[in-house]
This record gives C-alpha cells, sequence and structure tokens, in this order.
C-alpha cells in the first residue's frame, strides 16, 4: 500500500517509525559505546574531566584502561548527539522525500541547542516535512523546476523551520521537557513500580510497533538527560532497566512455551521458537510477532501481562541501567550494585515464565492445541 492510500493515521505512524528505525543504529552504537566505558574505567573515572579526549597528543598520558574508557566514551557521545536530528530528518524525509532531509536536520540540532530534546526533534520533523512538501506543490516556471529540490524547497523550509524552532516552539518545549525530566527525578516507590507496569504493557502491545517505540524512546530520552550529575539510583536510569527487560520477556516467554509443551504449536511455530531465545536474550522484541499474528487473541494479552510483570519487578527492585540496548549481553553493567543484578535477571526469568504460562493456559481456551502442519496438508487434501 502507497503512503497516499493510507489513511491519516497510517501515514502519521509511517513517518514515525520511519524517523524511529534510522534513528535505532545511533542510539545501539553509541549507547553500547558508552556503557562499555562505563564497564571499562567505571562511571566516576569516564566522568572525571570530560574535555581529555578532545586535546589533540593528551589522550594516550596516563593510564591506558582510563584512555580507552574515555575515547569509547566521547565516540559514544558523539553518536548519541545525532540522535535528534537523525529522528527529525527522517521523519521529514518521509514526508517529503529528498527535499525534506535539510531542513529536518537542522531543525533537530536546532531542538538540541533550544532544549526541546526529543519531543523538539518529533516536532521540527514534522514541521519540516510538512513545509518542504508543501514548497514541493508549488507551481513554478520551468526553469525554475530542475533546482527546487536541491536548492529552493531545502533553502526556504530549512529557514522556516530553524527559525520557527528558535522563535516560537523552543521555549514550550523546553520547558515541557523540564518539566518531564522533573517529573521521572521526583519518581520512587509505587509510582515507579506503576509506571513499571505501564511501560511493561507498552513494550508487548505491538511488539517493535509505534506503541512500543513510545515507550523505548521515552526511557531514552530520560537517559539521554540524566547525564554525569544523575545518581547512580536515578529513577531515568530504572526506566531503562525496566523498558529493556519488558521487552525481552515476550519472545523469550514465547520460547519456552514452546518447549514446555510443542503440541500447542505448529511445526513453524516451534522453529520460530528457536529463534525467539536469541532475538529475547538481544532485546528483539519483534521475535514475538510470529506467534501474535498467528494466535492474537490468546498471544497478545499474555505477553503484556507478562512483560507488565517483569516491569513492576524491575522498578520494585530498583534495579538501574545506563545502556540503551544489548539485552543480557549487557547485563553486567546493571546497577546500581552488583547484588542488583541477580534481581535483575530474576524480574525477567519471572516474566519470562509468566508469559509462557499464560499462552498455554490460553490455548486451552476454546482450542484444544494448534493443528501440526501434517494435519493442515491432509485436512487441505
Amino acid at each position: 500500500m502507497s503512503s497516499t492510500t493510507m489513511g491519516t493515521g497510517s501515514r502519521i505512524r509511517l513517518w514515525l517509525m520511519t524517523g524511529v528505525s534510522y534513528m535505532i543504529p545511533f542510539v545501539a552504537a553509541g549507547g553500547i559505546l558508552i556503557a562499555l566505558s562505563f564497564a571499562i574505567g567505571g562511571y566516576d573515572i569516564v566522568y572525571q574531566d570530560q574535555g581529555k579526549w578532545i586535546e589533540a597528543g593528551t589522550i594516550w598520558n596516563g593510564d591506558f584502561r582510563h584512555n580507552i574508557a574515555y575515547l569509547m566514551f566521547a565516540v559514544g557521545a558523539s553518536a548519541f548527539g545525532f540522535l535528534v536530528p537523525v529522528l527529525s530528518g527522517f521523519i521529514a524525509y518521509a514526508i517529503a522525500d529528498r527535499p525534506g532531509i535539510a531542513p529536518g536536520f537542522v531543525g533537530g540540532a536546532v531542538a538540541g541547542v533550544v532544549g526541546a530534546g526529543f519531543l523538539g526533534g518529533l516536532i521540527a520533523g514534522f514541521l519540516a516535512g510538512g513545509v518542504a512538501l508543501a514548497l514541493s506543490r508549488w507551481k513554478v516556471a520551468s526553469w525554475v523546476r530542475p533546482i527546487m529540490p536541491v536548492v529552493v524547497i531545502p533553502l526556504i523550509a530549512t529557514f522556516v523551520t530553524g527559525g520557527l524552532m528558535f522563535a516560537v516552539f523552543g521555549a514550550p518545549l523546553k520547558a515541557l521537557m523540564t518539566g518531564l525530566n522533573n517529573w521521572l527525578t521526583g519518581l520512587s516507590g509505587g509510582s515507579i513500580i506503576g509506571l513499571g507496569i505501564l511501560l511493561g504493557l507498552m513494550m508487548a502491545f505491538d511488539m517493535g510497533g509505534p506503541i512500543n517505540k513510545v515507550a523505548y524512546t521515552f526511557a531514552i530520552t530520560g537517559l539521554a538527560a540524566a547525564g554525569a550529575d544523575a545518581q547512580p539510583n536515578d529513577p531515568r536510569f530504572v526506566i531503562m532497566a525496566i523498558v529493556m527487560a519488558a521487552g525481552m520477556t515476550p519472545p523469550l516467554g514465547l520460547a519456552l512455551a514452546t518447549v514446555i509443551r510443542k503440541s500447542a504449536f505448529s511445526n513453524s511455530e516451534r522453529q520460530n521458537g528457536k529463534a525467539a531465545w536469541l532475538l529475547g536474550a538481544s532485546f528483539i522484541t519483534e521475535g514475538a510477532i510470529p506467534f501474535a499474528a498467528a494466535d492474537p487473541i490468546r498471544v497478545i494479552p499474555s505477553i503484556m501481562i507478562g512483560s507488565g510483570v517483569t516491569g513492576a519487578l524491575v522498578g520494585a527492585f530498583g534495579c538501574t541501567l545506563r545502556a540503551p540496548h544489548g539485552g543480557l549481553w549487557i547485563f553486567g553493567l546493571v546497577g546500581p550494585d552488583p547484588i542488583h543484578i541477580l534481581w535483575y535477571v530474576v524480574a525477567v526469568a519471572v516474566g519470562t515464565v509468566v508469559t509462557a504460562l499464560l499462552v498455554l493456559v490460553a490455548k486451552n481456551i476454546g482450542k484444544a492445541g494448534a493443528a501440526s502442519d501434517e494435519e493442515l496438508e491432509e485436512a487441505i487434501a
């Protein structure tokens, strides 16, 4: 289906998902480099004298391990600096094609300058794309038409988008982001557990779709805003831990279910279950999609409850995480204390078991078990 034949809601989701999908590699690369720098050098070492790596010729002076940690942090932080411009730029690209890229990236960069954060990037992306698309529909003389997409549209759309972000949207969006950060910083006790349940439900609901990405973007927004001055147990780090754990349990739970009772699943689902172990361990929630597509009424509520339980447990245990991606492979970075690694594993394990058991119970409701491939072939014949 082309975007021109979609409804308004579908088009908006497509534009948003385009921006998010292009942003994720920057999140993964930058975030994991930052996390590895913490693992190698420690938070205190990395944050001490942060300007060290900028001074050419001095980076290799002193302790080699510390310098490697500094270097990894510098590269990772540089990658993180692209998050908002990339999000904004590719939202605009999805709306207006190539003429939207320049105003989108510039609008996202301005959002960072004025302190409007990810919300500013979203506004800038839609604004840049809308302006560029409107300009592309102008009726112009034939001699001007060839330079419209490469000069005229980017020039005007960039000025309009950047100007509006500076003069109109910047201050209110900054105030909104400041309020959001203050709210996140003040979360504790029952409020963080309740938020953990909500984020867990969102992560599992569409398994990598728009709702999932809203929860994930919410988490990495807080992670990026926390910065060097945040306390080790800052709620924004707890939120990142919640989102990652809750995003792992849907594929892990379904993989476990295929092992506990193979007869409840077709042969193709059992094969998908083998892959779901690795996908879940790597924080790729999309590993649950084949199961949900085949039996959404039973699967989706089950994985949502499992992820909600995981989110609540992570919030209750107070586990933190400064890495925005990596799944099982970065469990060693869970904090604020080493014991929390164990509690984090417990939370993921409990959510996995709850998911598996609920799926199997649901499979018994109105359906004794999924027909095997051989039975389906016989029925068709």
